[in-house]
């Protein structure tokens, strides 16, 4: 059996890292996968800033489960030279962070055009990052983004496949998936079985694309994490609700801890837990 450990990116909730850590305690999870906090993306801090940002992580009894970076969320035609330069910063980030993981995408490719004309050069910027991570305790995880390389199960499998390192791993990122009109399971998901280490919950329809609680979509959530408990998955489900213009706060059961929140993001994130937690308790029988 497997086990799951809850993780969310809390700039979706606030800005501000005391009240991410306030609105988590209250629905229990510890963990963040850190993308912003307090009004600028963590990568963006000087290293004796993110030494600040853990002490004051370290009084709460909070963990990263992730580094949320940018790495690789820009057009492969862009130059390389700035953005590795960043990576490498990253990796520091994530040492002082005590953070095995760091998000990652295979970079944007032009409009119109097809990806598999720039596969060699997303593949040699990916061995870049990797020779520069070896040794240092990391894994790298790709996201599956649309618009970039790796926004397919067959261009994720051929990215992860290629490379074939022991430090890059996959994110499945249901709501992802759905919008670029893939379909998650059974076909996305036995492709890329093998190499999943990390999972996004948001979940999305076909129809217009819009984002919705875990399980109300099209991406197939609860089949999914039935199957990765089922065989054994130990690790994080990391919400990533994107529900700012959801309008379902009827839903909210009253003993939800953003029940009686004003609309916003604590009120959004509840929602997202509230749905995660209940195909849990369905799953985790």
């Amino acid at each position: 059996m497997g086990k799951f450990i809850l993780s969310a990116f809390a700039d979706e909730i606030d800005e501000n890292l005391k009240t991410q850590m306030d609105v988590l305690e209250q629905h229990g999870i510890k963990h963040i996968e850190m993308r912003g906090v307090n009004g600028k993306q963590l990568v963006d801090y000087s290293l004796e800033e993110v030494k600040d940002i853990k002490r004051q992580l370290d009084e709460r009894g909070f963990k990263l489960s992730a580094v949320g970076s940018p790495i690789g969320k820009v057009k492969i035609t862009d130059g390389f030279g700035p953005h590795f330069e960043l990576f490498k910063h990253t990796l520091e980030i994530a040492k002082i962070m005590e953070c095995q993981y760091i998000r990652m995408f295979s970079f944007f490719i032009p409009e119109g055009e097809e990806p598999a004309k720039y596969r060699d050069e997303v593949i040699n910027r990916w061995k870049e990052f990797i020779k520069a991570a070896e040794g240092k305790g990391v894994t790298l995880l790709h996201e599956n983004e649309k618009g970039i390389y790796g926004d397919t199960p067959e261009n994720c499998h051929d990215l992860l496949s290629t490379l074939n390192s022991d430090c890059v791993k996959g994110i499945f990122d249901f709501a992802n998936f759905v919008q670029c009109d893939v379909k998650n399971y059974p076909d996305g998901f036995e492709l890329l079985k093998d190499y999943i280490a990390y999972v996004h919950i948001k979940d999305a329809v076909y129809s217009d694309h819009h984002v919705v609680p875990a399980g109300e979509g099209d991406g197939k959530v609860k089949e999914i994490l039935e199957e990765l408990y089922d065989n054994g998955y130990k690790g994080f489900l990391s919400l990533e609700p994107h529900l700012s213009n959801f309008n379902g706060f009827a839903y909210l059961e009253h003993d939800s801890p953003g029940f009686h929140l004003p609309e916003g993001g604590a009120r959004s994130f509840a929602i997202a837990v509230q749905a995660l937690k209940k195909l849990l308790k369905q799953i985790e029988k």
